[in-house]
């Protein structure tokens, strides 16, 4: 064994204390839960019940409606019975043409119930609606159809899908929506019908590059507004360019800045997570309780896969997300 001086002892105790306390102050794990079981998502929603996890997310193909994963414990998932199985009538009056596996669904609880907010259309497309169903209870599978929110045709400027529920700090509901065209917009809803009253703001768009902008996911964080959005194109397996980008404002309705104090109507965003050499394309984030982050990537490992990743989610100390 070593001789070690007192001294040198002491100084060795001292970085040994040191080097503990900064790995506990330090966040426990940057990477992905390890997840098992059902995990192929696209556009996925989070939410707890009880003691029930559920994930809803756009249906594959040659599925009907939405799909929807559940997990007892968080971390292995399996499939429960998707919601819209058979397709209301009633959309065939805003989209004629739409597609049989249902979109970006968004999961919400408030005022006593759970909020699922989906998307009616085409790929490429901006004739499209967003509609609204709702429920006491998510384990129930018993769903109220409220009906259309929102809809676009070909003569608007934006398009109605990738709704995202919002309560601002002073416990008003907003959504928040877009896809390409003239990018994101937000409206206030009312509390009762958690439909649109009032106006359409703009709150980002980018106008150099194609409009690639879409699901948005808004979240307030001590007197700070943070919109994460996708950028560039999603749905080309292992080729796919979607990336996540974030930026924030004092007030809801905007304007929204990224770290380099550009506006997100200027195409501005600071890059959130943009994959690796494994996970391709990640996107169409929600957060829940501004701790948890859910999206889709594709998996490099599994021919390309939609599948659902999801992170713990820390904050700097300038208040930016981090992971």
């Amino acid at each position: 064994m070593r001789n070690y001086s007192r001294a040198g002892k002491k100084l060795f105790i001292l970085a040994l204390s040191l080097l503990l306390t900064f790995s506990i102050c330090m966040p426990a794990s940057a990477s992905n839960w390890s997840l098992t079981g059902d995990t192929l998502i696209h556009d996925p929603s989070i939410i707890k019940e009880g003691s029930n996890w559920y994930t809803f997310g756009t249906g594959l193909v040659g599925e009907n409606g939405i799909r929807v994963l559940r997990s007892d414990n968080s971390t292995h998932w399996y499939k429960a019975p998707s919601v819209f199985p058979t397709s209301p009538s009633w959309w065939k009056n805003y989209v004629p043409n739409y597609e049989s596996n249902q979109w970006a669904p968004d999961i919400s609880y408030y005022n006593g119930r759970y909020w699922l907010y989906y998307s009616v259309s085409s790929f490429g497309s901006n004739t499209s609606l967003i509609g609204l169903l709702s429920t006491s209870s998510i384990a129930s599978g018993q769903w109220r159809d409220d009906g259309l929110v929102i809809r676009s045709t070909s003569a608007d400027n934006y398009n109605a899908i990738d709704g995202d529920l919002i309560i601002d700090k002073d416990g008003n509901p907003w959504l928040s929506f877009g896809s390409f065209w003239s990018g994101i917009k937000l409206t206030r809803l009312d509390k009762t019908t958690m439909k649109p009253v009032g106006s359409l703001y703009s709150i980002a768009s980018r106008p150099e590059n194609g409009g690639a902008i879409e699901a948005p996911n808004i979240v307030y964080r001590n007197g700070y507004y943070y919109l994460f959005v996708s950028f560039d194109r999603c749905c080309q397996g292992v080729n796919s360019t979607y990336k996540m980008a974030v930026g924030r404002s004092k007030n809801i309705t905007g304007p929204y800045y990224d770290k380099n104090g550009v506006d997100m109507m200027n195409g501005g965003g600071t890059i959130f997570d943009a994959g690796n050499d494994r996970w391709k394309g990640p996107g169409h984030s929600d957060i829940l309780n501004n701790n948890l982050i859910v999206r889709h990537s594709y998996d490099s490992l599994a021919n390309g896969s939609p599948t659902m990743l999801i992170n713990d989610l820390y904050w700097d100390s300038k208040g930016w997300p981090t992971y």
